[in-house]
């Protein structure tokens, strides 16, 4: 293809349109406007071009194909649902790749040669490549690797309009790294492996003492799934009303999503109650199988009731005490994270200690643990990781 027609190709893609916006995809299309041995007109567009790639590398050919990739598209949306995708659709799709090939394949010494610019233009390397068949390869694990927003990474927020927002910075907490609840964790474990296989799973309710792991554990999961095509996204108890259209949004994709909602419960005024119990039972729309509900919590009815709710102006008051308790009772499995007893607490120390290589004297290392979760608050996993973490930063102090 000649270099002067990439321009109108670029401009006018159809399956792939949404790249069109792209920053990288909009500067080579305005670089390609510019008409061979037009010296150093084409200076500016190059600069443009090195802004947009820079902030992921020096290579043009493997960005490209990389937003190539994580667009949503209608061809990946067939692929990924293993539909057979029309003749036109394909052939289409094939064209538009082959020129996004063409346009990531020049080098900025290339280019400089093509148009004629003297000026020291920031470098990039290209190569050429078949976009194609790699594309089409990459679609067949979209299960797993996903695609649009979520190839981008496998956490994700809420924003207050509603909107995906990628995590850049994920806890990268391991189910290695987590000590003790070994049981509790086994049977959010077991669930979560029913979601990936497609089988039935439940919306699960974490609730337990503050600092015992429940967070830790949902995060970890993810992480440890990640490749298996599970997804986090964490919606903030502010924005669950925008629960039900996301539910339907990730109704279609074959990844696996869990919802998580952390530190939960209500105002007996609170309109989100309502929006949740709808989420997790009551709804007119089917529930989708691709998603669960994950939310932790340290109360167990989740709804926070005085007395003066006991004993008001209610006529129905048992209804009123029943509403209470119904939320937590949608959730089909319940898992109870309890503060552990002194054993369980300084063995968790001590495994913390080997994991960090903290050498210290077992007995004063557990004579420390104890009186650091007097003052703080009692026992718990985070006092012990809080406790370790503590006497590393005082060793390091320490050393000459």
């Amino acid at each position: 293809m000649k270099i002067q027609l990439l321009t109108d190709c670029l401009s006018n893609l159809v399956v792939f349109d949404a790249l069109r916006r792209d920053p990288l995809i909009s500067a080579l299309t305005a670089l390609y406007s510019h008409r061979p041995g037009e010296g150093n007109a084409a200076y500016g567009a190059m600069c443009d071009v090195s802004r947009a790639l820079y902030p992921y590398g020096d290579d043009l050919t493997a960005r490209v194909f990389s937003i190539v990739c994580r667009d949503d598209n209608p061809l990946i949306k067939k692929l990924a649902a293993r539909e057979q995708p029309g003749k036109y659709l394909l052939d289409q799709a094939n064209f538009e790749l082959s020129v996004l090939a063409e346009a990531a394949s020049y080098d900025s010494e290339r280019l400089c040669d093509i148009y004629g610019v003297t000026l020291p233009v920031p470098a990039w390397q290209a190569e050429r490549r078949e976009f194609y068949k790699q594309y089409l390869s990459r679609a067949r694990a979209a299960a797993h690797r996903g695609y649009g927003l979520f190839a981008c990474g496998h956490v994700f927020s809420v924003s207050e309009e509603g909107a995906l927002v990628p995590v850049r910075n994920p806890d990268p907490q391991k189910l290695s790294e987590l000590y003790g609840y070994e049981a509790e964790r086994r049977d959010i474990l077991l669930n979560t492996k029913a979601l990936l296989a497609g089988r039935p799973a439940n919306n699960v309710l974490l609730y337990g003492d503050a600092g015992t792991g429940k967070s830790s554990t949902v995060k970890a999961i993810a992480n440890e799934y990640a490749k298996e095509g599970l997804r986090l996204i964490q919606v903030e108890k502010s924005l669950l009303h925008h629960i039900p259209a996301l539910l339907d949004n990730l109704a279609e994709n074959p990844l696996k999503f869990i919802i998580f909602i952390d530190d939960l419960s209500f105002a007996s005024c609170d309109r989100d109650f309502t929006a949740l119990k709808t989420v997790l039972e009551g709804s007119v729309a089917a529930r989708a199988q691709n998603t669960v509900v994950y939310a932790t919590s340290n109360r167990r009815h989740l709804l926070r009731e005085s007395f003066a709710d006991r004993q008001g102006d209610d006529i129905h008051k048992n209804d009123a005490v029943q509403e209470t308790t119904s939320l937590s009772a949608r959730f089909g499995l319940t898992v109870t994270f309890e503060k552990p007893g002194k054993d369980e607490y300084l063995t968790l120390v001590k495994n913390l200690a080997a994991q960090y290589a903290l050498a210290e004297d077992e007995a004063a290392l557990c004579r420390g643990a104890e009186a650091f979760a007097i003052m703080g608050g009692g026992r718990s996993p985070r006092v012990a990781k809080q406790f370790v973490e503590y006497r590393l930063a005082v060793t390091a102090a320490e050393k000459p």
